[in-house]
């Protein structure tokens, strides 16, 4: 097996990720990695079970290039199975624990993974005779040995999943390696600095938080990890950790300000450089009040696809003068365009197209085809660019609605809806009507009794009369799922079957 003298001979810019946490566990063994649960996880203590665990993975036939399914909750042992994974030259492949068998089957489907690690082992419905590791063996792994291995580098560091907004399930496999320079390239784009105290407060099996937090985590930081978001106890944990660094979702920012007001400002926030948020559009008045409780140079916005081909990012600052933008271009290339491809001038709506630095393969998908036009992608997503290249963003094409010939952008509609004090979240959508072709349908979840009336008064302060919904629906379940992302598909779906309420 391979020992530190066999690794010092790497390039800086070639070590894999597996190896570059190993030197950080040698150089400071007992630093903190990984705090979940109460529990602080050394370096050292990490780096001995991903050994162990990547024995046990590769014994049940995991290897260089294959996937490896991660079916976890938040916790040290999410990090241990991907650390564990990079070790055999593997792919980590994060799914959500949560997801109902048909659709959980469907992705490990499009996988075919070598190991499912977690989930159900066995009998399960999506089962079909793979090599499983239990949640079980993850936790205790038995008398392995927990000494080094030789290095190896994974061709593609990992493969989150996306439904899209069709449903249908797909990998996005990273296009780097697992070398540290190609993942730790991103970091001054997320100001993931050396040594960062890093909050994750979202579902490692999303992108935004598994990005972060493994970044954080590779740079020498300590990551602490919820295991699933609670509003108060995230200030909690960034006053007793002293958190440098906060990943965010509007959803999580929205409920963070609904606590009450002495409970939130009297936590000791002045550790805190940085929270970042993305994954969903910031209603302005949310952003606003954040930037007046933390100050503008602390907030910091990031618009981009798990695809990574462009990406754009906007400070609390920039923010204020071009209040509801995205940001400017950071990376790559993007341009507005109609539906003839013509490229737009500023301020008028179209679809937003992007593509990657000029030899720059920055993903590749499992289970689907990119919308690909002359070398341009697009995730379906549309906006406009201001004078001074400030990217807005409307809605994704497939969400909006024609209604009587006329767009209606469903987020507009569900960020006035959530101003309502009333409102915890609202998923707006378009249901087939014969004189208009659909009309505006909003579900919505509350914390108090209001009555349409109430709602719509509300919204007919803020928005025209087209877009104004004809109907509304109660529910007592979370709209966005635990990384802040509408299921909006499935949810207009089960109403156009008859499975949702109505």
């Amino acid at each position: 097996m391979g020992d530190a003298a066999e690794l010092e001979p790497l390039a800086a810019e070639m070590v894999p990720l597996g190896v570059a946490f190993d030197r950080l566990a040698a150089d400071e063994p007992e630093a903190p990695a990984v705090t979940c649960r109460g529990r602080t996880h050394t370096r050292a203590e990490i780096a001995r079970r991903s050994n162990q665990l990547a024995r046990r993975l590769s014994s049940l036939g995991a290897g260089e290039g294959s996937l490896v399914t991660i079916g976890l909750p938040n916790g040290v042992g999410f990090y241990e199975v991907t650390l564990a994974a990079w070790k055999i030259g593997a792919i980590p492949q994060p799914v959500s624990p949560r997801l109902p068998p048909p659709e959980l089957a469907a992705l490990i489907e499009v996988a075919d993974p070598a190991v499912v690690v977690g989930l159900e082992a066995g009998d399960g419905p999506y089962a079909g005779g793979r090599r499983w590791l239990p949640a079980a063996d993850v936790r205790d792994p038995g008398g392995v040995d927990d000494g080094p291995l030789p290095p190896v580098v994974s061709p593609s560091w990992k493969a989150p999943t996306s439904g899209g907004s069709t449903g249908r399930p797909k990998l996005i496999l990273a296009g780097a390696p697992a070398l540290l320079d190609h993942v730790v390239a991103a970091a001054p784009m997320l100001r993931i600095g050396e040594r960062e105290t890093f909050l994750c407060t979202g579902p490692l099996y999303h992108n935004g938080p598994l990005l972060f937090s493994l970044t954080a985590l590779l740079r020498g930081g300590h990551v602490v990890v919820m295991e699933r978001f609670d509003a108060s106890a995230s200030l909690q944990l960034v006053e007793r950790h002293r958190v440098t660094h906060m990943y965010l979702v509007p959803t999580m920012m929205s409920r963070i300000l609904r606590l009450p007001a002495e409970e939130r400002l009297a936590r000791d926030m002045s550790s805190l450089r940085t929270a970042y948020h993305l994954a969903a559009p910031c209603p302005p008045y949310v952003k606003q009040a954040w930037i007046d409780w933390l100050g503008p140079d602390v907030i910091a916005e990031l618009y981009a696809g798990t695809e990574a081909q462009a990406a754009t990012v906007i400070d609390g600052s920039e923010w204020l003068a071009h209040r509801g933008s995205v940001g400017r271009v950071v990376m790559g290339e993007m341009r507005v365009a109609g539906a003839d491809g013509a490229v737009l001038p500023p301020g008028e709506v179209g679809q937003v197209w992007m593509r990657p630095p000029p030899g720059l393969v920055t993903y590749r998908y499992v289970g689907a085809a990119a919308v690909e036009r002359d070398g341009w992608e697009t995730l379906g997503d549309m906006g406009w660019f201001d004078e001074d290249g400030y990217l807005y963003l409307a809605d994704r094409l497939s969400d909006m609605i024609l209604v009587g010939g006329a767009n209606v952008y469903p987020a507009e509609i569900e960020a006035a809806l959530d101003e309502h004090p009333a409102v915890l979240s609202s998923c707006v959508i378009g249901l087939p009507d014969d004189d208009y072709g659909n009309v505006v349908h909003a579900i919505v979840e509350t914390q108090s009794g209001v009555s349409d009336e109430e709602l719509r008064a509300h919204l007919a302060a803020r928005l025209v009369p087209y877009k104004l919904p004809r109907s509304f629906e109660r529910t007592s379940e979370p709209l966005r799922d635990e990384a802040g992302k509408l299921r909006r598909y499935a949810l207009r779906q089960a109403r156009l079957t008859g499975a949702g309420g109505t």
